[in-house]
């Protein structure tokens, strides 16, 4: 079975003729009309997007057999997924949300650090989450500073550690602190 990717989630209905808010997880929010057909998290349902429309921070769309509120509001909440490889290509330093998460996390000097757990974006650019093997997570920018090396083959990215991190498990031996953030991703997908 291939592996599938969260491209959007259905909220609320709008309207009364069965148009529902589509809360999109791509980088062109109008790429889920081009992937066909969309499926629920257990591939029971499938779904085909018959128009779509740009709101304030969503789309607005239809899908094909929805017609009337009462069907879209059954709709509300339901995830949309598609296979990974009906995703496009990545550019060179770009890479899916979904191909980073569960990567190994190492220092430059080689030591383990723990996995990637998600990546966030709380507006300010991209944040890599790693869970280390005990402590908390630790919410590093996704930088070419911090993030220099990212090896899908090998299953690893490398994190050179920013010195406010390294003095202050040196000082307090703590958990390190949330520093800001930067650096874009291809999403294809949400976190889990």
């Amino acid at each position: 079975m291939s592996q599938l990717v969260c491209v959007a989630r259905i909220g609320a209905p709008h309207g009364v003729r069965g148009a529902v808010k589509l809360w999109t997880f791509t980088e062109d929010p109008f790429a889920v009309r081009s992937y066909g057909l969309l499926s629920s998290k257990d591939g029971k349902r499938q779904f085909e997007v018959a128009t779509a429309r740009a709101a304030k921070d969503h789309l607005v769309a239809t899908f094909k057999g929805v017609t009337t509120r009462d069907e879209a509001e059954r709709l509300n909440g339901i995830e949309l997924y598609v296979a990974r490889e009906k995703l496009p290509a990545t550019d060179e330093g770009e890479y899916y949300h979904t191909d980073l998460i569960g990567l190994a996390a190492v220092t430059t000097a080689g030591d383990a650090l723990g996995r990637v757990l998600a990546i966030h974006n709380f507006g300010a650019g991209d944040i890599i989450e790693i869970a280390p093997p005990q402590g908390t997570t630790m919410l590093l920018p996704f930088t070419d500073a911090v993030v220099p090396e990212v090896d899908l083959t090998g299953g690893r990215v490398v994190i050179a550690l920013p010195e406010e991190i390294e003095a202050e498990e040196t000082e307090e031996d703590s958990s390190p602190s949330r520093p800001g953030l930067v650096r874009n991703l291809r999403t294809g997908g949400r976190d889990p």
